[in-house]
């Protein structure tokens, strides 16, 4: 079978590795020709240099599938943590890296692999005979295919129905900045709630601090769309004297622990969606072509590998590849889909609940706050650790809302952390920009 993959993220790279290995014949485009030395800035991926969290369904699906890949992250610095598994009886991994060590090992090790070609260039289109892909155009050329699939991410339009097959589709109401740092030489971690991130609500608005290798970290706030006098953030003496504000960050980038390596990041545009697949023979769509979820949550990239095994076993199993989008598209309607749908009702409670609405207990409680009562009714939690591990689907926590929504009609709420609120903040990062406007003067 010659496949060809449009696109060379994390989800396209691992299939063509998983299918070369396979016996197949691969060949991943991408108009992004990779890395150059120590520099690469990766075209069309907003969220290249920005927090990211690997979840231990990425190391497990690179055991199976590419250990050598694996490998070559780990060469890369890449530092993989022992964790308990909350739903099983082995322990498992979560790797801590920033997404461009990622990809870089993806890449180095595919120009070795057998059997896998990566190929520059842009998709101008598909190549249909009688109702079928048989290829693609790049530039004045065509390539033929026994299957293409479609790996170009969020903003790929390679799918002819693209704008009409949206299942699900919702703004997720929120924006970020992110700014990277690394430890100074000798110096130690600031606290965390675990090995992977630090998380921490306040009123109005969140934090998040995620650890990388070799001393790197993120730093994420995020705010409401909405909220415009948040949006100075962006700014460079804003984010500074919003991490000076909150008193874990302030340990954090304390310039005796820690020093900035990149300026502040934005994160927009931002939506929960869902696509189905387009129903045309030949084609599959895979990835973020599939779905996307608030990238704050950090399940992007684990649910892309988890897309990749399930399109695995089933042509394992002998489907046929040219209509293999077909079952693939069922599974993805049974577990894909109602994560887009978590996201959604997620984001919409959190940031009405940022723009001050308390909660509206005459309606089902979101994931998130039936998981976050587990603080205050510990049974919540043997309902809550598939969810938290991305082993369950949402719905495994309906059983356990009639004891969250006790908990929260006797006025709990869940705690907020020590910092400023909203409204606090803004006259922090407001103060920072009249300082900075009275220097440029």
């Amino acid at each position: 079978m010659r496949t060809l993959i449009v696109g060379a993220g994390p989800s396209g790279l691992l299939l063509g590795a998983a299918l070369a290995r396979r016996g197949h014949e691969v060949v991943l485009v991408d108009r992004d020709p990779g890395p150059t030395g120590d520099t690469w800035s990766r075209r069309g991926v907003m969220q290249f240099e920005h927090a990211h969290a690997f979840r231990p369904q990425v190391a497990i699906a690179l055991e199976e599938e590419w250990p050598e890949a694996l490998d070559a992250w780990l060469a890369l610095g890449a530092e993989p943590v022992e964790v308990a598994n909350p739903v099983g009886s082995r322990s498992v991994r979560i790797v801590r890296s920033r997404r461009s060590t990622f990809e870089r090992a993806l890449r180095g090790a595919a120009t070795q692999h057998p059997g896998l070609a990566l190929r520059a260039g842009h998709v101008d289109g598909l190549v249909l005979d009688r109702g079928r892909v048989t290829g693609v155009r790049i530039g004045g050329s065509v390539v033929e295919a026994d299957v293409v699939v479609d790996a170009s991410g969020r903003a790929g339009r390679l799918n002819p129905s693209r704008g009409q097959d949206l299942d699900l589709d919702g703004d997720c109401g929120l924006a970020y900045v992110d700014r990277t740092y690394r430890l100074n030489p000798g110096a130690e971690p600031g606290p965390m709630q675990n090995p992977m991130a630090w998380i921490a609500d306040f009123v109005g608005y969140q934090c998040l601090l995620f650890l990388h290798e070799a001393g790197h970290f993120s730093v994420v706030l995020i705010r409401p769309t909405a909220d415009a006098a948040l949006k100075a953030l962006h700014d460079e003496a804003a984010f500074d004297a919003a991490c000076r504000a909150v008193p874990t960050l302030a340990e954090w980038t304390d310039p005796g622990r820690a020093h900035p390596t990149s300026p502040v990041l934005v994160g927009a545009g931002l939506r929960n969606v869902y696509h189905r697949q387009a129903g045309v023979p030949g084609l599959v769509a895979l990835g973020d072509s599939v779905g996307t979820t608030t990238p704050t949550r950090g399940r992007g990239i684990a649910m892309a590998c988890v897309q990749v095994s399930a399109l695995l076993a089933l042509l394992d199993d002998g489907a046929d590849p040219v209509e293999v989008a077909g079952p693939f598209g069922g599974w993805g309607e049974e577990s894909v889909e109602p994560w887009v749908a978590d996201h959604i009702a997620i984001d919409g409670g959190m940031v009405r609940r940022w723009q001050g609405e308390d909660l509206d207990l005459t309606v089902p409680l979101t994931s998130d706050l039936i998981a976050a009562a587990v603080e205050a009714d510990p049974r919540i939690g043997r309902h809550a650790a598939g969810y938290f591990a991305m082993t369950a689907l949402p719905e495994t926590l309906w059983p356990a809302e009639p004891w969250a929504r006790a908990v929260y009609e006797t006025g709990w709420r869940p705690p907020y952390a020590d910092g400023p609120t909203r409204d606090e903040l803004v006259e922090v990062i407001g103060r920072a920009a009249a300082t900075g406007a009275t220097r440029d003067r």
